[in-house]
């Protein structure tokens, strides 16, 4: 009989400065707000009940700190395939002030000048989610926002492109893992929880979507 799929945990960081100006931070080691810290310790109610075979953090500082401050950190190892994607020369800039130059500009699409391209954010993607095809249970992921959104894409057999329809707010939750009945079969099962922000419980199977 084939093992299951994991259950994925997909969790953004915390609010920064610049995701709360909607400025794009890739390689910018930006810490937490005041309120993001508060937003990550607010995911601990919900995340240390639930027991984990295995926590992985980006490398970046937001979401190492996310990961600490959600009561994860002392478990964790670091992956640098959850890194934010590089928007090379937009790194700090906003859509709206991208689109103003490039008016079609799309990054699940284009990527971005000297930064990522979508074929290389879907290779780094598919490399962490054939290294996690081995592991057996739950799996927390402390990530970003746009890599998040791609990871959910790949994990559920869609074309990298198909990130641009998902959004994935500060301290938000997602779970990616099998269809109830077909463990080979990998579905989403909750995408972007508020969990921070709510009395939301994260039993599998409730019909929560959205923030």
């Amino acid at each position: 009989m084939l093992k299951p799929l994991p259950r994925l945990y997909v969790i953004r960081h915390g609010e920064t400065e610049w995701s709360l100006s909607g400025r794009h931070t890739g390689k910018n080691d930006l810490p937490l707000t005041e309120h993001g810290a508060a937003m990550a310790r607010r995911l601990r109610a919900y995340l240390v009940v639930t027991p984990f075979a295995l926590v992985l953090t980006s490398p970046l500082l937001r979401a190492r700190d996310t990961c600490t401050l959600a009561g994860l950190g002392e478990h964790a190892q670091i992956s640098t395939d959850l890194s934010e994607w590089d928007y090379g020369d937009y790194e700090g800039r906003s859509s709206a002030e991208i689109c103003k130059e490039v008016p079609d500009w799309d990054l699940f699409r284009d990527g971005s000048p000297n930064g990522e391209t979508p074929s290389q954010v879907a290779a780094r993607a598919d490399r962490l989610i054939g290294g996690l095809l081995a592991i057996a249970g739950n799996v927390a992921l402390f990530s970003h926002g746009q890599f998040g959104c791609a990871l959910a894409a790949r994990w559920i057999g869609l074309a990298i492109a198909n990130g641009r329809h998902f959004a994935f707010d500060p301290a938000a939750v997602s779970v990616l893992g099998p269809k109830s009945g077909h463990s080979q079969v990998p579905v989403i099962e909750r995408w972007n929880a508020a969990l921070a922000q709510s009395d939301i419980g994260l039993g599998v199977g409730d019909a929560h979507v959205g923030s």
